[in-house]
């Protein structure tokens, strides 16, 4: 699921319990609420994307260094 589907079904879901305890909140709130559901997503997708880079790098520099052993 893309990151914008899956906000918007947090939002969707949300909506509903609001609105199944007899409250509302204007479309414009839900906007917001989607806009920031999807800032955090980004947020933990790139932290963990730049740990694997890191990772990556690290294992990259260990195979040049046992690579230099088979020359």
């Amino acid at each position: 699921m893309h990151q914008s589907d899956h906000a918007q079904a947090m939002v969707d879901r949300f909506r509903e319990l609001v609105e199944a305890s007899g409250d509302s909140l204007s479309d414009s709130h839900y906007d917001e609420l989607k806009l920031i559901i999807e800032a955090g997503l980004d947020a933990a997708l790139l932290g963990t994307m730049e740990k694997i880079a890191t990772r990556l790098d690290g294992m990259a520099h260990g195979i040049r260094q046992q690579a230099e052993f088979f020359d």
